[in-house]
């Protein structure tokens, strides 16, 4: 299957959006463009936001390499805005657009096996799974990493923890027929997080299927600092509400969870106020819980320093439950 891509690569347009990613843009590169000949031949676009570190400079070294990989410009500095640059009429040739992201590696051949899903699914849209990993040696970002791969820390969603590959609602974008992203006019610009999963809902209701391809996982980096995956989860939530406002979705149940953890939460801290102690007994219950996942963590991977599980886990919930539940409370746009 992967030797009819062979020759492909004219059609193929890889965006990467990165701002400020020197950590990371060379390794995300050299994974997708190493061991796939299809890659070296399509057309590869870091699309800059305007990045103040070595970002740039990295880029234009690694061209020199591989004469494929273009640096573009993205003013507006959204990863939505970046992969909306497909829609460029000087790509009007190009059939398949790939997504990659900076905080990720990718497995060997893994722009032909894409190209070679979508043809074989007859679908709009390719997604894969991501699996995590450290980004860096810190106690807190490996346990990042570890409960991120776990329904603790994702909820069981299937483009996290899925071996089953399939048709789906929703997943990490990898693939489209640019005929069919086009068609829905690209990505919401206006979305600041979970723009993803609306232009889904889009290509979804427009007849197109999206394919979760299993056997093509990505190796993913998690923000490594409590601010960051703090403020990354808060827009996740935000991003969420939003989409289920404008499309009339019901979120999920695992979706609803982190709300009702922070719902929980504020309960317990009125009742301590209002001298009602028996209100604070649901957020000893969660406490206990993520007590429980620390636990759970650490020794499943033999290593103390899985006890911050239950600590990075926490921040998740109780950020994305205040960013869906500040989103609500704005209500419908206009």
């Amino acid at each position: 299957m992967l030797d009819a891509t062979v020759g492909q690569g004219s059609k193929v347009l890889v965006l990467i959006p990165a701002l400020n990613e020197e950590a990371h843009i060379e390794l995300c590169l050299r994974s997708i463009l190493k061991h796939d000949e299809l890659a070296r031949t399509a057309t590869v676009c870091v699309a800059d936001g305007g990045s103040t570190d070595t970002t740039r400079e990295i880029v234009t070294k690694l061209s020199a390499e591989f004469p494929n990989i273009q640096l573009l410009d993205n003013p507006k500095r959204l990863q939505s805005a970046a992969m909306n640059l497909a829609l460029d009429p000087v790509w009007s040739d190009r059939e398949i657009l790939v997504r990659c992201d900076c905080h990720a590696v990718y497995p060997a051949g893994y722009v032909s096996r894409l190209v070679a899903v979508l043809d074989a699914k007859d679908a709009a849209s390719v997604v894969v799974p991501l699996d995590s990993e450290p980004a860096s040696p810190a106690a807190f970002a490996i346990s990042v990493a570890w409960v991120s791969n776990t329904p603790y820390g994702t909820g069981g969603s299937a483009h996290r923890a899925g071996r089953i590959s399939g048709y789906v609602d929703h997943g990490h974008h990898a693939a489209f027929r640019l005929d069919a992203f086009r068609a829905v006019g690209g990505y919401d610009e206006t979305m600041v997080a979970n723009e993803d999963a609306e232009l889904d809902q889009r290509i979804t209701g427009n007849g197109g299927r999206i394919w979760l391809d299993c056997d093509n996982r990505v190796t993913y980096f998690p923000r490594d600092k409590p601010h960051r995956l703090w403020q990354q989860y808060f827009r996740y939530g935000y991003g969420r509400a939003t989409t289920c406002l404008r499309h009339g979705q019901r979120p999920k149940l695992r979706q609803l969870a982190p709300v009702l953890i922070v719902l929980a939460l504020l309960i317990g801290l009125l009742g301590a106020i209002i001298g009602q102690p028996w209100l604070l007994l649901p957020s000893v219950i969660y406490l206990l819980g993520l007590a429980f996942v620390s636990a759970r963590v650490a020794y499943s991977h033999d290593s103390p320093k899985g006890l911050l599980a239950g600590v990075a886990a926490g921040i998740m919930h109780v950020s994305w439950g205040l960013g869906f539940l500040s989103r609500l409370v704005r209500g419908r746009e206009r």
